[in-house]
């Protein structure tokens, strides 16, 4: 499983950096600077949850390492791909799919945090 999610810490990565420099350079002047705000935001909440990803992908197997890892993914995916298909596209019902997003990334981050409380007990 870790290698399975360092791979996908390092597509989340690399894609993240590819939607920053087309958002400083192609999309800047199309977007807003609404948007374009949302849009940042979108880019930042992906790398900062790439790493930690990448983190959970070295550390010692748990079983909630696993849900924690799976739980970030589907986090990107919601939060950051609704963020960038709402400000690239216009698409207003997306917005009610960014809160489950954010739901999936703060269960990734609970259970890390018990999964350190357990590593810390032993």
């Amino acid at each position: 499983m870790q290698a399975r999610f360092m791979f996908i810490a390092a597509l989340a990565g690399f894609l993240g950096v590819t939607m920053g420099a087309f958002g400083a350079h192609a999309f800047k002047p199309m977007l807003s600077e609404h948007y374009m705000d949302i849009y940042k935001t979108a880019v930042s909440y992906q790398m900062w949850h790439a790493l930690l990803l990448a983190l959970i992908a070295v550390l010692p197997p748990h079983k909630w390492l696993c849900w924690a890892g799976w739980s970030l993914v589907a986090g990107i995916v919601l939060f950051s791909g609704s963020l960038y298909l709402l400000t690239l596209f216009d698409i207003g019902w997306l917005g009610m799919i960014t809160p489950l997003g954010g739901l999936a990334l703060l269960l990734g981050w609970g259970l890390l945090a018990l999964v350190a409380f357990q590593y810390q007990r032993n």
